[in-house]
């Protein structure tokens, strides 16, 4: 899996990150994962050929030594699509400024 990983996390570096995210996206089933929407102006022609599919996001896997930012762009509705696919150029660079605007934001050292 293709990701924009941080690592080397302080404890408290770990708990501000959780706190955002528990209150700025949408937790997953599984601990430690959370889905971040991407903006419906960054989507692919292929996905927004699919309707059925949006929306989009990627995913952030948030451990308390690392924060990884998946460059994976999916849709919770399935599985496997044609329109899952690898960050664009666009997405790409959308996904690693929303990850290092988070650390700013937050005030964080990495």
């Amino acid at each position: 899996m293709k990701q924009y990983v941080i690592d080397q996390l302080r404890e408290n570096d770990f708990l501000q990150l959780e706190h955002y995210l528990n209150n700025n996206s949408e937790a997953a089933e599984l601990p430690g994962i959370y889905w971040v929407l991407v903006p419906k102006s960054l989507l692919e022609k292929n996905q927004l050929d699919h309707p059925d599919c949006q929306p989009f996001y990627f995913a952030v896997n948030l451990d308390r030594n690392s924060i990884g930012f998946e460059l994976l762009i999916r849709t919770r509705t399935r599985l496997r699509c044609a329109c899952i696919q690898y960050a664009s150029p666009k997405q790409r660079d959308h996904i690693i400024n929303y990850a290092d605007q988070l650390f700013e934001k937050l005030n964080l050292k990495t």
